[in-house]
């Protein structure tokens, strides 16, 4: 296994400027501020992102078990970005590096993400790049001395040959601990970049529409505040969160998250604008109208969900306390939902999946400290896809 300590750069601060919010005042004096009217907004031109996958049937799918290694001996890998040159980017959380997976096999060091300071579950933890962006950024989320930020870094280069640039603030002052730091990226649909975030141990926050922490956050590419988004002049998009890791949509257009529970009730949501999912008042389904409830839930032992992938509309899930991947099949978009378990046990813990048309990457999460590492760990691993062969339709 490669120490980390090999390729640790000296860490140098990114200069703080912290997001203000011109109605910060209003909304903290507020409990359970009720979204705006979208049609008293401004509109935001919104790029449409391509895709460089073949379409895939919206029909079940299900993990076989023919899965193969693609590479090894990762040391606390967090995300998996794969990009339309068929190379592929990894983030190493403790010292921050990024790795190029190369088309053919094999990985080098892109480099090291400036300013990144592991303490816990922090450090570099998801990265994101908007592939018809020009000029072309890699997206990163980190946890630095003072905050957890985005940056985004000039993105240049070709298979075997690409390297980032210094970094730029997107947004910054993101409330860090060493527990529940979020950290998932993502552009949507609308090309808007999705950030999720923890309630960084504060669960009390979750519910401050006027603080970052507990919310998934909904931004431009260059971090400014959509003038649709719910809570005007404010990046928040959903709140009363824990600890989201996993963002995805499927091809009705339905965002769906992943959710870490406290000691009960691990999470599945459908995020819709302005919506309170009940963290810290309710864990798991609480049947109380003012808040929304998960679509599925689990125990925590089962799951303690991270990544989230899409492949046809099944939606997979990365299990990391449940060391397994989940497969849940939904109709059209909505619930009822169906859940089903594979690998359990069989790779260790499972921090994040990425779609590649009618195959999985899931990385495993083995060195993070939590897991009991095996030989070679950890690893990209390669998992075919096939038609359902116990699909039920939910309901």
């Amino acid at each position: 296994m490669r120490a980390s300590t090999t390729r640790r750069r000296s860490l140098r601060r990114s200069s703080a400027a912290i997001l203000s919010f011109a109605v910060a005042a209003l909304l903290a004096a507020c409990s359970a501020p009720t979204p705006q009217p979208t049609a008293t907004r401004t509109p935001t031109p919104r790029p449409t992102p391509s895709s460089s996958l073949p379409a895939v049937p919206a029909i079940p799918w299900q993990p076989s078990d023919a899965t193969t290694v693609l590479e090894t001996d990762l040391d606390a890998p967090w995300s998996i970005v794969p990009l339309a040159s068929g190379s592929t980017l990894i983030s190493e959380r403790d010292d921050g590096t990024v790795i190029e997976r190369l088309p053919a096999g094999g990985t080098r060091k892109v480099g090291t993400v400036p300013g990144v300071e592991h303490e816990g579950e922090g450090g570099l933890l998801g990265l994101a790049v908007q592939h018809e962006s020009a000029p072309k950024f890699l997206y990163a989320y980190e946890t630095t001395a003072d905050d957890n930020r985005v940056v985004r870094m000039p993105f240049d280069g070709v298979p075997g040959s690409y390297a980032i640039g210094a970094p730029e603030d997107v947004i910054t002052g993101i409330p860090k601990a060493s527990n529940h730091d979020g950290g998932r990226l993502a552009f949507g649909p609308d090309g808007m970049l999705y950030v999720t975030v923890g309630d960084a141990s504060d669960s009390e926050n979750a519910q401050d529409v006027a603080s970052l922490s507990g919310k998934i956050l909904r931004l431009t590419p260059d971090g400014g505040v959509p003038g649709d988004n719910p809570f005007p002049g404010s990046p928040v998009w959903s709140y009363g969160h824990r600890n989201p890791q996993g963002i995805a949509w499927d091809s009705h257009g339905t965002m769906w998250a992943s959710e870490f529970g406290q000691n009960t009730w691990d999470e599945l949501n459908i995020i819709k604008p302005g919506s309170n999912y009940g963290w810290p008042t309710v864990e798991g389904i609480g049947n109380d109208p003012k808040f929304t409830d998960p679509v599925f839930q689990w125990s925590t032992d089962e799951a303690s969900p991270s990544g989230l992938a899409i492949v046809g509309d099944t939606i997979f899930m990365a299990g990391l306390g449940g060391e397994r991947l989940w497969t849940v099949w939904s109709a059209a978009g909505a619930p009822p939902v169906t859940a089903k378990a594979f690998f359990d046990g069989t790779f260790g813990r499972i921090r994040d999946v990425v779609s590649r048309g009618t195959s999985l990457w899931i990385l495993t999460n083995n060195t993070d400290g939590r897991g009991d590492p095996r030989d070679d760990d950890d690893k990209l691993i390669e998992v075919p896809l096939m038609p359902a062969q116990s699909f039920k339709q939910p309901g």
